[in-house]
């Protein structure tokens, strides 16, 4: 387990490395819709792309706390980084929790080192927050299975060099879910569209688009129906780190709005020593932190057992609270809040996905209540 100690000092290093790398790429990487790779490589050498990979394999083996910082202080310089690391993560929590000791040695220790990168399809166009739903499809031929559907709102779906992808042994059994490795060159797997976003724009999402796609029985994860069951409990984890992401968004938002407030003058002095903008503050800074320790707690919570009740509540509040922060920083910064020239704009854009992937506010919502007593 690490230390406080050491889990500080891995939150300076990665606030260092994201003022240093992170921030001053974003704009840019925003503007044209182009991930960052030399920041994924410099993320690399960190070892931060194999936070959830074992040290036998090369990787960090984080625990959940350190995990969580580590994505709130990514989020701070650019959410569409630190949303392409977490799924890389999902992926490779996936290959080290469910696959076999030959999944382990062939993928995790490259992955670990930052490539290929992995990608998590588990959405579907008809199939969103009701994945026993999907029609994705893995047939069983021989020694192999045959794969036939569309995956959509991939992350890292043109970059990644695997895929954990979840499809039905029989599309009419809601009870075959199960989860599988694709190499991303396989034959018969294609990236389709790529989504033009309102935010998260340096990330690349895109449909996945399965065309007798042939992959080797041996690359199933679990076993046949297991699917679900492993998706969710991989999502409780990644729930915490969107969560995280939601408090890193916020808190940047906080901070450029305290910023311009303090340098900002009317009426003879600070707008932030006029009350109306002084007590939004308080009220923005009182919110970021409530998110920020529901957030721990339950990542402090996932690394004793699974609870998914935690993960949802820090999710729901973390993620409506880093779009309302966002929205009052453009507020206090008036007309240029709706500008490009500040980046709270590029905040309050990039902060609404936060409510709405790994599970939208109704749907944590939905858990949280059928984990209350009574």
């Amino acid at each position: 387990m690490t230390t406080a100690s050491e889990r500080q000092l891995i939150a300076d290093t990665v606030a260092e490395f994201v003022d240093r790398e992170v921030r001053p790429a974003a704009a840019e990487a925003d503007e044209t819709q182009t991930f960052p790779e030399t920041v994924w490589d410099g993320l690399a050498e960190l070892d931060l792309t194999g936070l959830t990979v074992s040290e036998e394999h090369g990787g960090f083996d984080a625990d959940q706390l350190t995990y969580s910082i580590v994505n709130e202080e990514l989020a701070k310089g650019d959410l569409s980084v630190a949303t392409a690391l977490s799924v890389h993560c999902l992926a490779t929590s996936c290959i080290e929790m469910f696959g076999t000791d030959a999944h382990r040695e062939a993928w995790l220790p490259d992955m670990a080192a930052g490539r290929p990168v992995g990608a998590f399809a588990l959405s579907e166009p008809e199939a969103g927050s009701n994945p026993a739903e999907m029609t994705a499809e893995a047939r069983k031929q021989g020694d192999e299975y045959v794969i036939d559907g569309t995956k959509q709102w991939i992350t890292n779906g043109q970059r990644s060099g695997v895929v954990v992808l979840f499809a039905k042994t029989d599309r009419d059994d809601p009870d075959t879910v199960t989860q599988f490795l694709v190499p991303k060159d396989t034959d018969g797997l294609e990236v389709g569209k790529k989504e033009d976003k309102l935010g998260l724009r340096a990330s690349d999402t895109t449909t996945l688009i399965f065309d007798g796609a042939r992959i080797p029985a041996e690359n199933r994860l679990t076993e046949v129906g297991d699917g679900l069951k492993a998706a969710f409990s991989i999502l409780t984890g990644g729930r915490i780190a969107i969560a995280s992401q939601a408090v890193g968004v916020a808190e940047a938002a906080l901070s450029a709005a305290v910023e311009y407030a303090d340098q900002r003058e009317q009426f003879g002095k600070p707008i932030s020593e006029h009350q109306a903008i002084a007590h939004k503050l308080a009220d923005m800074a009182t919110d970021v932190q409530a998110a920020r320790l529901l957030t721990r707690d339950a990542a402090e919570k996932n690394d004793d057992g699974i609870d998914p009740m935690a993960a949802s509540m820090a999710k729901y509040f973390a993620s409506e609270t880093a779009v309302d922060v966002a929205n009052e920083a453009v507020q206090v910064h008036g007309g240029y809040g709706y500008t490009k020239d500040f980046d709270v704009e590029r905040y309050y854009r990039d902060a609404k996905i936060t409510t709405i992937y790994e599970g939208t506010s109704e749907v944590q919502k939905e858990i949280i209540s059928r984990h209350l007593d009574g």
